[in-house]
């Protein structure tokens, strides 16, 4: 499992992987302690094909059940893996 970090930059978010060929990132917008917008998903060419945005999201879905906010899909990415999950009702908002 690639290690990923969490970045907080005041009502923005991110987790990243860093590698040599670039940085794999899901940024966040946060709204209030109990909800976030996945805005958006990112993965460098070179670094396609790892499971570096699911491991991305991992991260993000764990957190939210942690802290127990919840999370609004705007991103094409994340909204596509919450359909696929209906598990993860429960972590998402509309």
């Amino acid at each position: 499992m690639p290690e990923v970090e969490r970045e907080d930059l005041g009502s923005k978010r991110r987790y990243v992987i860093r590698r040599p060929e670039g940085e794999a990132e899901l940024t966040l917008s946060v709204l209030s302690p109990d909800q976030v917008i996945a805005d958006h998903t990112y993965v460098p060419g070179a670094l396609r094909g790892q499971g570096l945005a699911e491991a991305l999201l991992d991260a993000l879905l764990a957190d939210a059940r942690a802290q127990g906010f919840t999370i609004v899909p705007l991103c094409p990415f994340v909204a596509g893996q919450a359909r696929r999950h209906p598990e993860w009702a429960p972590l998402f908002s509309r």
